[in-house]
């Protein structure tokens, strides 16, 4: 990523702002910042943190216009800047917030500000958040569509000095799932394992990658729409075994087969896969899978089933009745021909 590089050859802007609901990338940006602008000895004395919703902008930029000590470079990190939002909040503190964009247009260049918040959208239409979008250096860490997320697993593969097959990035997605933190911390347990090799395999994923609940729910229903009902039981007690709740199970079961009625609904109307993930805020990824899925079930026999899954969890809160056996009943009843 362009944005990483510039700071990994120090090329520094006086100004960035990271935002977006991807936390991994925003983290990601600030350690490189961290690692980057200022040595260990350094940061000592020239590297400070502000909340802003516990403290006044106005002290950050008193920071910002200080000269640095013992160092060429200033780096402040300024967190939860809500009124770059249209987000409404009780303010504890009261910002400066023309002194701000007199700062911003003008920056001390030997301080590093970086403000940083997981906020999906920004206000565009304040001053303050033009005046950033023009003057600084910004990431917006949106979730990573299928395409980039492979990619993104690809490079840091790479970055750790291993090649990795196409169908180990296939295997490792559809196991772990999308959150870019379980996936990073994957692709460290199996470089790890292909050390001696320096390459990722299909077989390695298999043997190493646990399933996340999701995707267990995921392949359940896979065995479901195959009529496998045995292999369907199997996952199931696999995952009370693991000490799963029952009710969890449930839960999950509802929310994948009420994204599947949704995609096939969305579908029917024209809307692109792209766009359903949007409407739905779920990663493109998983939407892809469903509309997969979906192909399997008329709308009607959906329907039906999260007509099912309702009565299955009224029982389950309602009824002294085992809710092992609760989840049993409603997947057997699943693969039955009137389904």
């Amino acid at each position: 990523m362009a944005f990483l590089k510039s700071i990994e050859e120090k090329k520094f802007s006086p100004l960035y702002l990271l935002y977006g609901t991807e936390p991994f990338l925003i983290n990601e940006a600030r350690e490189k910042l961290l690692a980057n602008v200022l040595t260990k000895e350094e940061a000592e004395f020239n590297f400070s943190s502000y909340d802003l919703e516990e403290t006044s902008v106005d002290l950050a930029i008193d920071d910002a216009e200080t000269l640095p000590f013992m160092g060429e470079k200033k780096l402040i990190i300024l967190h939860n800047p809500v009124f770059l939002t249209s987000l409404k909040t009780k303010e504890k503190v009261t910002h400066d917030l023309k002194r701000l964009e007199a700062y911003v247009e003008n920056p001390a260049p030997f301080t590093v500000l970086v403000f940083t918040g997981e906020y999906e959208k920004l206000d565009e239409r304040k001053k303050l958040v033009k005046l950033l979008k023009k003057n600084a250096d910004v990431l917006d860490a949106k979730p990573l569509n299928e395409n980039s997320l492979r990619k993104w697993v690809e490079n840091r593969a790479t970055s750790l000095q291993m090649s990795m097959e196409d169908q180990a990035i296939d295997m490792l997605l559809q196991l772990a799932g999308n959150d870019l933190m379980i996936l990073n911390e994957e692709i460290v347990k199996l470089a790890l394992y292909a050390a001696d090799s320096k390459h990722i395999t299909v077989e390695a994923v298999e043997k190493l990658i646990s399933r996340s609940l999701e995707q267990n729910i995921f392949t359940l229903v896979d065995k479901v729409v195959k009529r496998h009902i045995g292999e369907a039981l199997q996952i199931f007690y696999d995952l009370v075994k693991q000490n799963e709740e029952p009710i969890k199970i449930l839960a999950v079961l509802s929310g994948q087969f009420r994204l599947i009625y949704q995609v096939k609904e969305l579908t029917a109307r024209g809307y692109g896969q792209k766009q359903i993930a949007g409407m739905l805020k779920v990663h493109p990824y998983r939407v892809k899978l469903a509309a997969g899925q979906a192909q399997s079930f008329s709308s009607e026999e959906l329907i039906r089933i999260m007509e099912m899954l309702a009565e299955s969890d009224l029982k389950m809160k309602s009824t002294g009745m085992d809710k092992k056996v609760i989840i049993e009943l409603f997947l057997m009843k699943l693969v039955q021909p009137s389904s």
